[in-house]
């Protein structure tokens, strides 16, 4: 069986062509597409080989088309701005097929001045009673409730996570591959019946639009609350949102996203 932590940090190592566009290999997950992360992920990546002296602040990310896991991703980035502060690229994820992802990019460089939030009330990191095995995490992931329990629950769902050891800078590509995972099941949490897994029977899904707002440095090699709430699911889509916390509170990221869902029967 792949090392599905090893298989990850080697989607990550991209490859820079001779003409400056970078090439990412896929997962090895034997699915029919590419995992909506993985193409955020290397999308990060690409903007930080082409500016690699400014953080990674923002992510915008539209999929075009499903990515086909048999054909490399050729990551193609355009510098729109680089000033002393601020670069602005956007990164296209092409196959042969044409576009299967287009990335608004924002970095910036590091700049000291006030720092003060909101106080976020968590609860502490659960214990390992609470492990939970999510299939595309390959680290440590532990939650209280059940997201794809069969009952109608409020649309919210709290996971924690810890990666193995890695290097600093991996950490925003990790956050946003973890963060498309788990908003369409935390969208169907209120219906009674239905979870993530009838994917494909009772209803379709897929990801059209993913945000990911980066706020101050961190790690993931320490436990990181990652809070879904997914307020509207209407007219054959869901939105949902999140933020990303550390054990002591701090506000490290933010999320969005929208997705088909299609029901083939009104559940």
């Amino acid at each position: 069986m792949t090392d599905l932590w090893s298989d990850l940090l080697s989607c990550l190592a991209l490859d820079t062509r001779p003409d400056g566009a970078f090439e990412g290999r896929n997962q090895e997950l034997g699915y029919h597409r590419i995992f909506g992360g993985q193409l955020l992920a290397q999308s990060i990546r690409a903007a930080q080989l082409a500016c690699p002296d400014k953080a990674v602040k923002s992510l915008h990310v539209q999929f075009a088309r499903a990515g086909r896991p048999q054909e490399p991703v050729r990551y193609e980035v355009t510098r729109h701005h680089k000033g002393g502060s601020f670069a602005m690229l956007t990164v296209m994820a092409r196959q042969t097929q044409g576009v299967a992802a287009v990335a608004a990019v924002s970095l910036h460089s590091r700049e000291e001045g006030p720092d003060q939030q909101i106080a976020f009330p968590l609860p502490a990191v659960p214990g390992a009673e609470h492990d939970v095995d999510l299939s595309l995490l390959p680290w440590d992931t532990r939650a209280v409730v059940d997201v794809d329990s069969q009952k109608s629950e409020p649309p919210e769902y709290d996971l924690w996570m810890r990666t193995p050891t890695v290097a600093p800078e991996l950490a925003p590509a990790l956050t946003a591959y973890a963060s498309d995972l788990s908003l369409i099941g935390t969208a169907l949490r209120p219906l009674e019946g239905v979870t993530q897994h009838d994917s494909g029977t009772a209803f379709s899904s897929a990801v059209t639009a993913h945000t990911v707002w980066f706020h101050r440095p961190f790690t993931t090699d320490e436990w990181l609350l990652l809070r879904h709430q997914s307020p509207l699911l209407a007219h054959g889509r869901c939105y949902g949102r999140g933020d990303v916390l550390t054990a002591r509170g701090s506000l490290v990221a933010s999320f969005a996203q929208e997705a088909l869902l299609r029901f083939r029967t009104i559940a």
